[in-house]
């Protein structure tokens, strides 16, 4: 599994520059018509990446930053980044915080006394 995220550019680009970025390292991006999140009238491209190359997630969003930067006024307004669940190691408990407790154990809390309201008047009398 590579290093998965979305880059919205900041508009629609040609066949041109989609040979561009594909000959500058975007070989095995896909390459998506969208909407601007901010302007569902407006239509850009939205480049889909799993990196397989890049040791770290950073290296790879700045890497593919940087290949944009090669086609004169195109910018990046969004960037989407998936959530990854955390690794596990072998050293790590599977409980980070707490203790098991035995559900035969533990106790109800006591229910609390309802008063009625012929209690409740006779209270503040006395």
């Amino acid at each position: 599994m590579g290093h998965k995220f979305s880059l919205v550019l900041s508009r629609e680009i040609t066949d041109e520059e989609s040979d561009l970025l594909r000959e500058a390292g975007f070989a095995e991006a896909a390459f998506l018509s969208d909407s601007l999140p901010t302007n569902a009238d407006f239509t850009v491209t939205k480049i889909e990446f799993d990196d397989t190359v890049s040791p770290t997630l950073a290296e790879a969003i700045e890497s593919a930053l940087e290949t944009v930067k090669k086609v004169p006024d195109l910018t990046v307004p969004g960037l989407s980044v998936p959530a990854v669940p955390k690794e596990s190691s072998q050293n790590e408990p599977t409980v980070l915080v707490g203790e098991v407790v035995d559900s035969a154990a533990v106790e109800e809390p006591p229910a609390k006394k309802r008063r009625t309201k012929k209690a409740s008047a006779a209270a503040e009398v006395a």
